[in-house]
């Protein structure tokens, strides 16, 4: 099984977060239709996973996100939503989307969940309804969250040209690429914190 259930630190315990990474995925554009149609089913952040870097930035995204729908205090329709705008370095909602949602050429994708208690007291679905869920709907291989999958998924090209780190020269001439690594994930968890400040 793939789907991860990740526990995040200063949320409350009725908020679980659910993670999958699905490489080679192959109907994308039905998910990404899904989406638009606005099908309740399919309530997910899917994220393209080439515009993450690594794990600490997707759940910086999540916890970001998750907060402000605890704290009544989201901008886009739904927590799912929030955690893809809260990728970004920009306020732009719609180039957010544009940018690290989902699309129909998305080759691989990460998938979060975040389920509650619903206001009308339904219970949250479970790891397991998620994952059968997951399972029947996503065409691709299941593999785990980790960095080391994420960093064979990320463009780098990309991720440089969204958060606006090309023409540093400094991080051009590190040499070790964990080091170069470590500090790009800093610089884009650093622009995702500052957005909006």
């Amino acid at each position: 099984m793939s789907l991860e259930t990740v526990t995040v630190e200063h949320l409350p315990a009725s908020h679980k977060v659910h993670v999958a990474l699905f490489r080679d995925v192959r109907n994308a554009a039905f998910l990404h239709q899904q989406l638009l149609g606005r099908n309740p089913d399919f309530e997910y952040a899917f994220i393209d996973a080439s515009v993450v870097i690594s794990r600490l930035q997707l759940l910086s995204a999540v916890f970001k996100a998750t907060s402000a729908a605890v704290n009544g205090a989201l901008r886009t329709p739904n927590v799912h939503s929030e955690i893809v705008s809260s990728m970004s370095s920009s306020n732009n909602i719609a180039d957010a989307y544009r940018r690290y949602g989902i699309s129909p050429s998305t080759k691989d994708l990460i998938v979060v969940k975040v389920t509650f208690p619903a206001d009308n007291g339904a219970e949250p679905l479970t790891h397991d309804q998620i994952w059968e869920h997951l399972k029947t709907n996503v065409e691709g291989e299941a593999s785990p969250v980790t960095d080391e999958q994420i960093t064979t998924t990320s463009d780098v090209a990309k991720v440089r040209k969204y958060y606006k780190l090309n023409g540093l020269k400094w991080l051009d001439e590190i040499k070790d690429d964990n080091v170069r690594q470590k500090e790009m994930e800093s610089l884009v968890i650093s622009a995702m914190a500052l957005r909006g400040v």
